[in-house]
C-alpha cells in the first residue's frame, strides 16, 4: 500500500518528477484541490442523491485526468529543450542571461 501511496502522491517518485520543482508543485497543487473538490461534492451528492453513481462517477472523472497529467509529465520528459544543449562557447541563451 505504501508503494501505491508515493506512486501517485510522492512527486519524486510519479511520473512528473523530471518537471522542474515549480511546475511539479503547480500540478501536484492542481490534482489536490482537483481530488478535494470531488470528494466533496461527492459528500455532498450522497446527501441530496443518496446514490453512489456521482460518486463514482466522480472519481472515475479524477482517475482518467489524473492518469493523463502522469502519461503527458512522462511523454514531455523524454522532450528536452534548446536550454538542455548549452552552446559550445559557452554563451548564455536567451533566458539564462539573468541567470535562470
Amino acid at each position: 500500500m505504501n508503494s501505491v501511496y508515493r506512486a501517485v502522491m510522492d512527486s519524486s517518485v510519479n511520473p512528473l518528477r523530471t518537471l522542474p520543482a515549480a511546475q511539479r508543485f503547480q500540478l501536484m497543487l492542481f490534482l489536490s484541490v482537483m481530488w478535494t473538490n470531488i470528494f466533496c461534492l461527492s459528500a455532498g451528492a450522497w446527501i441530496w442523491y443518496g446514490e453512489l453513481i456521482v460518486f463514482h462517477v466522480l472519481v472515475a472523472a479524477g482517475v482518467i485526468i489524473t492518469g493523463l497529467v502522469f502519461q503527458q509529465a512522462a511523454m514531455t520528459s523524454a522532450y528536452r529543450t534548446y536550454r538542455h544543449f548549452p552552446l559550445k562557447d559557452g554563451t548564455a541563451r536567451y533566458d539564462d542571461v539573468w541567470g535562470g
